[in-house]
């Protein structure tokens, strides 16, 4: 029995690697003798590098980088031959900053441009980008800054590139943008389709996860709409409206705008690159899963992805998720076989993240000894 493991991961849990990792006991738990083959996946967040670097046969350059409140931290960045991978939540993760210190206001995308700016010194000329789970707001001022952009304010003074210090930009100058950028493509791995500005914005929609106020969304989604004003690209048919733009606080709107980039859904370009396509075309189940699972899963996330890719080879594909919400039953008409919740019992949040490896290898054992048992027809198990 050949038995394909492409998680997601657990979010403040465990990664996707490890998550794979504990699929693979449990399944070796309920069939001793099962092939398994381990391809983590990610949707553009956390894991993402390490999903694509796994499947790349990339090295891992641990990279200097300031987080979004500008404190030292490391980033990392995957490199096989002369493509680069990367990820945002690695140096600009909501995940780094406790949540009682998080200041939207305060925070920039400085770590990002850093990271880069790594990829171009290894002679990077393609450069993917994972976006989601940044601490950030700043339609990506503070990465464009790291590669050469000014940002100005009405007497000709360069100022910061936090939302606080946007709001008073009057002018940008991508002159001295590193020229570098000119003969690199970028692709940007990306979750969502909300646009840079308004109700389906990054500041409405991402903005009170990273601490903003009703009050302070407004302030943002201004701020925002003034750096696309003053770049002009705030027009019809502009970078702001373009699908993806409001992803990791306006990563995504700076990647379109300044670098070029072409917006790709972070599931499938990983389920391209990790090649589970050709994996799943021989594979008896395939196990996916992440923290948690709901009707928006639909929209790009990872469970989603590969039970399409499993549908389309007439494998069953079974979701194993820390929460399963009601609405998630949707899943049920797009590729998806079961959904089954890996908490045993009634716990506390704190606990079901503590042990999540072992309740995953739980959850997997039970599901593989099921299938086994439906397919010797045997009732016994």
């Amino acid at each position: 029995m050949l038995v394909i493991l492409a998680p997601d991961s657990f979010k403040e849990s465990i990664d996707a690697a490890d998550a794979a990792a504990a699929m693979a006991a449990g399944v070796r738990d309920a069939v001793p003798d099962a092939e398994v083959r381990e391809l983590p996946v990610s949707d553009g967040g956390e894991g993402f590098t390490e999903s694509v670097a796994v499947a790349l046969g990339a090295r891992t350059l641990e990279v200097p980088v300031r987080d979004a409140l500008g404190r030292e931290a490391t980033g990392q960045v995957a490199v096989a031959g002369r493509r680069a991978v990367l990820e945002v939540a690695s140096a600009v993760g909501l995940g780094m900053i406790a949540s009682d210190e998080r200041d939207v206001m305060g925070a920039d995308s400085t770590g990002v441009g850093e990271l880069i700016r790594a990829a171009l010194d290894e002679g990077a000329d393609e450069i993917v980008v994972g976006l989601g789970g940044s601490a950030t707001n700043d339609a990506g001022a503070g990465m464009l800054r790291v590669l050469g952009a000014r940002f100005l304010d009405a007497s000709g003074a360069e100022i910061g590139t936090t939302p606080r210090e946007l709001a008073h930009l009057a002018e940008i100058d991508v002159s001295g943008l590193d020229p570098r950028m000119a003969g690199v493509e970028v692709q940007a791995a990306c979750d969502v389709s909300n646009p840079l500005l308004g109700e389906s914005g990054a500041s409405a929609v991402f903005g009170p996860q990273k601490g903003a106020t009703p009050e302070l969304v407004t302030e943002l989604d201004a701020i925002l709409a003034r750096v696309a004003e003053v770049a002009g690209h705030d027009g019809d048919g502009g970078a702001a409206h373009e699908p993806g733009a409001g992803a990791a606080g306006g990563l995504g709107y700076a990647l379109i705008g300044f670098l070029g980039a072409r917006m790709r859904p972070g599931v499938e370009l990983v389920v391209e690159t990790v090649g589970l396509e050709e994996a799943v075309a021989g594979a008896d189940l395939v196990l996916t899963g992440e923290g948690s699972v709901d009707a928006q899963t639909l929209s790009g996330k990872t469970p989603a992805g590969v039970a399409a890719v499993a549908a389309r080879a007439g494998v069953p594909c079974v979701v194993l998720a820390g929460r399963v919400a009601d609405d998630a039953a949707v899943l049920l008409d797009h590729g998806v076989t079961a959904l089954v919740p890996i908490v045993p019992g009634v716990t506390d949040l704190p606990t079901a993240l503590a042990e999540g490896g072992a309740n995953l290898r739980r959850a997997a054992s039970t599901v593989t000894r099921i299938f086994a048992a439906g397919r010797s027809g045997s009732a016994s198990f």
